[in-house]
């Protein structure tokens, strides 16, 4: 299948076709007659090759293709050397995000016999000294708020020849209806020392001649500028925030770059270039903070509380900071639409890993870290995560489709496939139709998506998740909501909707009872008889009030399993890192599902 022609035709033509109802529901055996279906597919959004200036300073040889190998289900090695490869099924796309700064000038650097190899810089990188190496990454880090290279370092032909390795490797690989790669890259602004990263994802193979980066502004506003020119040439792509809990509370401003107030054309371009974010990955979760969330007991979740990245560099972590997470920016949003009817945080959620390995390390079995540089991979890091999608195949086309219209979920790691509707048509039986997605397609909105509200009645909810066919059982399905009450500010509830072992939730506190399940930290083996394959409910909100602007979105936790430092310690015979927890709860999030009251 060849890629689409993205001209406003064609994209209308899409949007249509994708809004069209009739597509049944998914159930976890995938029977034959669900060709024609929305089906759940897993693939990773960040991860970083040799052409990535940090990850060939680190130590990674590995390039675009061995990614796309790993993604496959092949073997590739470590910078260590060892073999690593997914126990679990193959990833059904993947995009290969190298940092657009300097993009491949490591690697001629490091190349005596290329035109930079005898550049100073080139000369340190050469030595095969990790620090050396380190210097010079630290030195051309330093350039990037001021846009100017390195004197002497004419990196343009460089950078242009590794993004033209990027496209070809995607190309390569791209196999519709079995294996999807989309062209990207990594934008990587960090003012200060505050992380606000993007990755830019293509729609197709036609891109740019070369990536917009830091370098030409770290100002994202500027990216987006560039992001509407491209679309206007017809070139379509998004960008993914990540590490908002990096950002200093950066991310998620309640003004724009020049401190102005956020107005309606911030809102409308940032919702155009920006429709996701990614919630979680190595460098921690940016769900949301227990300071932030003192009433959510599940707040606390593969945290980074680490202040710094590498020696000597800015702090990038100071505590729970508004701005800094994705649930607060939501909260944001709802204020700011109240104000002024502008909202630039509509977004969906996907995870992905940010590895600087080629490959994703989100088994927390046989966990191999982050990138090289670090022998021992630090404990605060995690084994994150994965994106999901609801898309009809398997194709550049579907998979972007999806993205644009946030029909996209996160996970920590694990398969777990979850679905989230909500809608005034959908009857209280439905979650045991088999056709119950089609319904919910026809008589409601799905993930991303903004219903309208009707009458003073909630709307219904509903709820479905599948655990991951190699790991454990589900225990319980959440709603987490935010609103603005009658103050104007906003606020935030945590629902649980759906327990395991026939369980009901509370009707008074909205918890489901702890099912018992456990861990043996021995050896890790798990409950065998407790949680479900599956979490299927329809629920309506006790709480709701048609007046109030409101979003839902679902969080669906698994049974506790070891975290990969426990097995880790399992594997060499010691205690395990007593600053981290010994076991984790793998998790899964829906994209939002807004709600529009009455008067607007």
């Amino acid at each position: 299948m060849t890629d689409p022609n993205w001209t406003f035709t064609a994209r209308l033509a899409g949007v249509l076709a994708l809004l069209a109802p009739g597509f049944a529901f998914t159930e976890t055996d995938r029977e034959a007659d669900e060709s024609a279906m929305r089906n759940a597919y897993f693939g990773e959004l960040h991860v970083h090759t040799n052409l990535s200036f940090d990850a060939f300073t680190f130590g990674l040889r590995a390039t675009p293709d061995d990614a796309y190998r790993y993604g496959k289900g092949e073997a590739i090695k470590h910078p260590f050397g060892y073999p690593i490869r997914l126990r679990g099924e193959p990833l059904d796309f993947v995009a290969v995000t190298d940092h657009a700064e300097y993009l491949g000038v490591a690697i001629a650097l490091a190349d005596p016999g290329s035109e930079l190899g005898n550049h100073p810089l080139g000369k340190k990188m050469q030595t095969g000294k990790l620090m050396e190496r380190m210097g010079v990454y630290l030195a051309l880090r330093a350039d990037r708020p001021s846009g100017q290279s390195a004197p002497m370092l004419d990196a343009a032909k460089i950078i242009r020849s590794g993004w033209q390795q990027t496209i070809d490797a995607a190309e390569r690989h791209n196999d519709p209806g079995r294996f999807t790669t989309l062209v990207a890259y990594e934008y990587s602004s960090a003012p200060g020392g505050a992380n606000l990263h993007r990755n830019v994802i293509f729609a197709s193979a036609d891109v740019p001649e070369i990536p917009f980066s830091a370098m030409d502004s770290p100002n994202p506003e500027a990216l987006w500028n560039w992001l509407d020119q491209q679309r206007a040439k017809g070139i379509e792509a998004l960008a993914i925030p990540h590490n908002s809990n990096w950002s200093q509370g950066k991310m998620f401003e309640r003004t724009n770059w020049a401190g102005e107030p956020i107005d309606a054309a911030y809102a409308e371009q940032r919702l155009r270039n920006e429709p996701l974010v990614e919630i979680t990955q190595i460098k921690g979760t940016s769900e949301t903070h227990p300071a932030l969330s003192p009433n959510d007991e599940w707040a606390d979740f593969e945290i980074w509380r680490n202040s710094k990245s590498v020696p000597g560099s800015p702090s990038l972590v100071e505590g729970a900071k508004t701005g800094a997470y994705v649930r607060d920016a939501l909260r944001a949003g709802l204020e700011m639409e109240q104000e002024t009817g502008a909202n630039p945080y509509r977004f969906g959620f996907i995870g992905s890993s940010d590895s600087h390995n080629a490959a994703a390390p989100v088994e927390e079995d046989q966990y191999f870290g982050k990138d090289r540089a670090i022998p021992q991979p630090m404990p605060e890091w995690g084994a994150s995560g994965l994106a999901g999608v609801w898309a009809e195949e398997n194709t550049r086309q579907s998979i972007y489709a999806a993205l644009r219209r946030k029909e996209t979920f996160a996970t920590s790691g694990p398969r777990i496939r979850v679905r989230f509707f909500a809608g005034y048509e959908y009857a209280d039986d439905l979650p045991k139709r088999r056709d119950a997605a089609q319904l919910a397609y026809a008589g409601g909105v799905s993930m991303g998506g903004e219903l309208a509200v009707r009458g003073a009645s909630s709307p219904k909810f509903l709820v479905w998740a599948a655990r991951d066919p190699q790991g454990v059982w589900l225990q319980r399905a959440q709603i987490v909501k935010g609103w603005i009450d009658s103050s104007g500010k906003s606020q935030e509830r945590v629902f649980d909707v759906g327990c395991s072992d026939g369980v009901l939730p509370d009707p008074k506190t909205h918890r489901c009872p702890d099912n018992g399940a456990k861990v043996n930290l021995n050896d890790c083996s798990t409950t065998l008889d407790k949680g479900d394959v599956e979490l299927r409910t329809v629920w309506r909100d006790p709480t709701f009030d048609p007046a109030q602007r409101s979003f839902y979105y679902a969080r669906v936790l698994q049974n506790p399993t070891c975290r990969w430092t426990t097995w880790d310690a399992i594997a060499e015979g010691v205690e395990p890192a007593p600053e981290m927890a010994a076991t984790i709860q793998e998790r899964a999030w829906s994209s939002p599902i807004w709600m529009a009251p009455a008067d607007g």
